[in-house]
């Protein structure tokens, strides 16, 4: 059975294997292993989760089944610093979904749908009107999955993997 819970600080190594394990699967096929690698250091390494965990600004949600960790997702409560971001969105008090990541087996058995149902839920909890989130334009799969979730593209914006920029489209959704 699947467990969809508010991760905690004891999970902040067994996140970073997990995003190890499935960053790569959202990267354009040109993106090379370096630029990946260097990302993970960078933003998705055990320490960067540890930091995350404890952000009040931040919720991590994780899907597990028998004691693994299929996905997470993190929630950013905060106002966007991204200057195309602040400008394509419009329902405000609004939340980024910064994370949405599961691993490629869980793919087509409702562990995605799962997980972001639970999310959005905590978003409402947390008071947002709206949520946001980037998505590479290259990647048609998460973004028919964000459109079935009721997100539309509302702007596009630069997302940093190693040393490229990558084009993202901005999705919206009212809460």
């Amino acid at each position: 059975m699947i467990e969809i819970r508010r991760a905690t600080t004891t999970d902040a190594a067994v996140l970073a294997e997990l995003a190890a394990a499935t960053f790569a699967l959202a990267c354009p096929p040109h993106t090379t292993a370096e630029a990946i690698a260097v990302f993970l250091h960078d933003v998705l390494a055990e320490a960067n989760f540890d930091a995350y965990l404890a952000d009040p600004e931040r919720v991590v949600l994780v899907a597990e089944e028998n004691g693994g960790l299929l996905g997470y997702t993190m929630l950013v409560f905060a106002e966007p610093t991204d200057a195309d971001v602040r400008s394509a969105i419009g329902i405000r008090p609004t939340v980024e979904l910064s994370k949405c990541y599961l691993r490629a087996e869980t793919h087509g058995r409702g562990v995605a749908a799962a997980l972001m149902t639970a999310t959005l839920d905590a978003a409402r909890e947390r008071g947002a009107a709206g949520s946001w989130l980037g998505v590479n334009q290259e990647n048609a799969r998460a973004i028919r999955f964000y459109e079935k979730n009721g997100f539309a593209t509302v702007g596009e914006k630069r997302f940093l993997v190693g040393e490229r920029y990558e084009d993202d489209y901005v999705l919206e959704r009212a809460l």
